[in-house]
């Protein structure tokens, strides 16, 4: 009897603490992604006009913050969000995006603009998707789609407030007192729930004690572990690329801040149905398929863009290229956790993902230099589509993967000599 109580007394907790994690997750990319990442872009245009920045300067910030962070402390993040939990990191990661924000906002100086915006990247390494998704693939084994696709809903809301958020702020405030007050909402809205993160009971680390875990080494070796981040590089390249021209693409349409706020709300809102849409397919069916789905609808969206205009047309894409971003960053670590397992995921990911940023930072800024040039997007989301397919085919190499809890079966041909 008494055990039967503790039992359920355990399942309880269990149920209470896997709910507060995933309110932890979804909050922090509220904030960290929703926020951050889709409301900086809004800001762009601000930017041009104020500070005299081109457009490739605007989307070039994001690109050298990545590329001096990512190297150097993207996998060091990796392992030690593997090594000492995600909330060590989580922390700080917060409190950077915060800063990044309200020091962006008076960045006239380009000295400036680049040094916050490598903040921006630190905290986007250290807060962001990362340990957000290892911490739901330590609580989660079955409906680990779902419970990703549920915390992945923050990017989307966060994504689809902002725009009307900074909106209402910039119209009251001036564009540079509402950036400066995203940053302090940032902090206020993912720091609180991030400080009281439990990690799981010692009966579920004893019960992931059991996992074998893959030297780096074997993974390194694996072919499939380039198939992934080259594939998924190519897509998060092409979704970069889009998003950070996004609100330029649509002034240079005629529409007025407050109809292109509308629309990249309905982008945010589109990715929401995307994000249940696709974390429930990744738990119904092979996950290679729902990432070729994925990079498919993606390149579809951004075709859109260069057929001859029609009616609606601008919400044909706003909400296709919703459907596919919802699902895009969402579906790499689901794919990562199969192929090579949960002990490995912050590594692994951490490597992966700063190969995303680099392709998802860059390409905006070709697609920026190639406007400079022309005058026009039609060459430089041409290029995306190209490499939204390159993606798919990438990805079709992949094995099919399995569904179970960690993969852990398929542990066996990662080993050296199997390679």
């Amino acid at each position: 009897m008494v055990t039967e109580a503790k039992q359920v007394n355990l399942e309880q907790e269990s149920i209470s603490s896997k709910t507060y994690i995933v309110v932890t997750a979804f909050l922090s990319l509220f904030a960290l992604v929703g926020f951050a990442y889709y409301g900086l872009p809004f800001f762009f245009d601000f930017m041009v006009n104020d500070f005299g920045y081109s457009r490739a300067v605007v989307t070039s910030g994001n690109a050298v913050g990545k590329f001096v962070v990512g190297p150097l402390f993207g996998f060091l993040a990796g392992w030690l969000i593997d090594r000492y939990g995600p909330r060590r990191l989580m922390m700080p990661g917060v409190i950077l995006m915060g800063i990044a924000f309200i020091g962006l906002s008076y960045s006239s100086n380009l000295w400036m603009f680049y040094m916050f915006y490598i903040f921006y990247a630190l905290a986007s390494v250290c807060g962001g998707p990362l340990p957000c998704q290892v911490l739901i693939s330590r609580w989660f084994d079955v409906n680990r789609g779902k419970a990703m696709g549920i915390a992945y809903l923050g990017i989307g809301i966060g994504g689809a407030l902002v725009p009307l958020i900074a909106t209402n702020l910039e119209k009251s405030l001036g564009w540079q007192h509402s950036l400066s007050i995203l940053g302090i909402l940032i902090i206020a809205i993912a720091f609180p729930m991030v400080f009281f993160i439990k990690d799981p009971s010692k009966a579920r680390r004893r019960e992931k004690t059991n996992e074998v875990a893959i030297p780096m080494s074997a993974i390194l070796k694996n072919p499939n572990f380039y198939l992934l981040a080259i594939g998924s590089m190519c897509s998060i390249g092409a979704v970069g690329g889009i998003g950070q021209h996004i609100k330029l693409y649509l002034r240079d349409l005629d529409y007025s801040q407050s109809q292109a706020a509308s629309i990249m709300s309905v982008v945010l809102i589109s990715s929401l149905a995307g994000r249940l849409i696709m974390g429930f397919l990744a738990d119904k069916m092979n996950r290679k398929y729902v990432m070729i789905l994925i990079y498919l609808i993606v390149a579809l969206a951004i075709l859109s863009l260069l057929l001859p205009p029609f009616s609606g047309r601008i919400y044909v894409f706003a909400i296709t290229f919703g459907i596919g971003i919802g699902g895009d960053y969402m579906i790499i670590p689901l794919m990562a956790s199969d192929l090579f397992g949960i002990k490995a995921l912050g590594r692994t990911m951490g490597i992966i993902l700063v190969a995303d940023g680099i392709a998802e930072s860059f390409l905006p800024v070709i697609v920026g230099a190639l406007y400079n040039d022309t005058a026009k997007y039609s060459i430089g989301f041409s290029i995306l589509i190209c490499v939204a397919l390159l993606g798919i085919f990438i990805i079709s190499f992949l094995p099919k993967t399995q569904q179970t809890k960690e993969a852990d079966h398929s542990i066996e041909s990662l080993q050296p000599s199997n390679l």
